[in-house]
């Protein structure tokens, strides 16, 4: 892959994200949140390449998959109103079928074209497929680490956002904003389990499921990422401080210490 090819790429997707703003304020809002998201992952994903010390062409082909990870979005917010998978439909198979529509990869190479397109399929799964190896493994790791990374950071300030104000907030709200959480999504974290997005039920419980992402991060230098930016203890001050949150917050520092220890 050329460099020209990855700028044809970010140009085509700015004209094409372009295409579903309207005059709904709360899709443009939304849309616009996936739509800067994207270009976050793409400048994380250019951090992660150069830590791994991956070749100029790895790099291109990881540039473009994070480009196109979440291209299934806009289609589904601008006709669902929703980013709720279970609610709508599956957005990793509908940003393949958009990719394949279009035919914005049919320039590259067969096996550069399939590693970004499995890339874009895996990248929001619960757990990567054990048959999963080589190439689209890698690409499909570099995709999840990247998301995970923005993902953070954009919760974050819509917490924020929404704290000082509620009666304003224009971005959807997938789960409701009661008190406490479940029992179940705090026991796996304290288990080293990946909780189930199908089993929370508040917007605690979303929060909790963030904080155990550490359990699925797949490169050391995207620990080190989360620990400096401090973004597990920016998720935990928005969560209520109960004796079950205490052992989260323990558990999940612990994890992330030795993991990073054992690596270097």
């Amino acid at each position: 892959m050329e460099r020209e090819q990855v700028e044809r790429f970010e140009k085509w997707f700015r004209n094409y994200v372009a295409g579903f703003y309207g005059r709904d304020k709360y899709v443009n809002a939304n849309l616009k949140l996936k739509e800067k998201h994207t270009l976050r992952v793409r400048n994380e994903m250019l951090y992660l390449v150069d830590r791994l010390g991956l070749s100029p062409n790895q790099r291109r082909i990881a540039e473009a998959a994070a480009l196109f990870h979440d291209i299934g979005r806009f289609k589904q917010f601008a006709k669902y109103r929703t980013y709720n998978d279970g609610r709508s439909i599956n957005h990793s198979s509908l940003g393949l079928n958009v990719l394949r529509e279009t035919k914005i990869l049919d320039n590259l190479d067969r096996k550069e074209r399939q590693l970004i397109e499995k890339a874009v399929k895996y990248h929001g799964l619960k757990q990567l497929p054990q048959t999963l190896s080589g190439g689209p493994l890698l690409f499909a790791k570099l995709v999840r680490d990247a998301d995970k990374l923005d993902v953070f950071y954009t919760v974050i300030s819509y917490y924020r956002q929404y704290r000082k104000n509620p009666l304003r907030f224009r971005l959807e709200m997938e789960f409701p904003d009661k008190p406490g959480y479940s029992a179940e999504v705090v026991d796996d974290i304290l288990n080293d389990r990946r909780t189930d997005y199908r089993g929370l039920r508040t917007f605690n419980d979303m929060k909790l499921l963030q904080l155990g992402w550490v359990y699925d991060v797949n490169f050391v230098p995207t620990l080190e990422r989360i620990k400096k930016r401090r973004f597990l203890e920016k998720i935990l001050s928005f969560l209520p401080r109960t004796a079950d949150v205490k052992k989260v917050r323990k558990k999940i520092f612990e994890y992330m210490e030795q993991k990073i220890i054992n690596e270097n």
